[in-house]
């Protein structure tokens, strides 16, 4: 599985542990923590810089992430669709 182009930042968070975003292709990469290690990294599409800005700045990233990131419009789809980029590292 490919791995992110988008550098990840270390984040304060109980569900994430770093956050990316392009501004050139409006895609967000998070990685969400594992208690085993390196959790997985999932890339969201068409997500305006106004809603990067809002999340980094968020008090808390997880009710952002579960308000924002992965809501849904009126037809029931996500309004970021997103793509598993990365698997998850196995455990020793």
């Amino acid at each position: 599985m490919p791995k992110s182009a988008i550098t990840l930042c270390n984040c304060e968070s109980s569900r994430i542990s770093g956050i990316g975003y392009d501004p050139a292709t409006k895609r967000l990469a998070i990685r969400f923590k594992n208690k085993s290690g390196p959790g997985n990294v999932y890339e969201y599409a068409n997500v305006p810089p106004s809603v990067h800005e809002e999340f980094m700045v968020a008090e808390s990233k997880g009710k952002f992430f579960g308000s924002v990131i992965q809501s849904k419009n009126d037809e029931g789809e996500l309004n970021y669709p997103h793509t598993k980029i990365e698997a998850e590292e196995p455990a020793a």
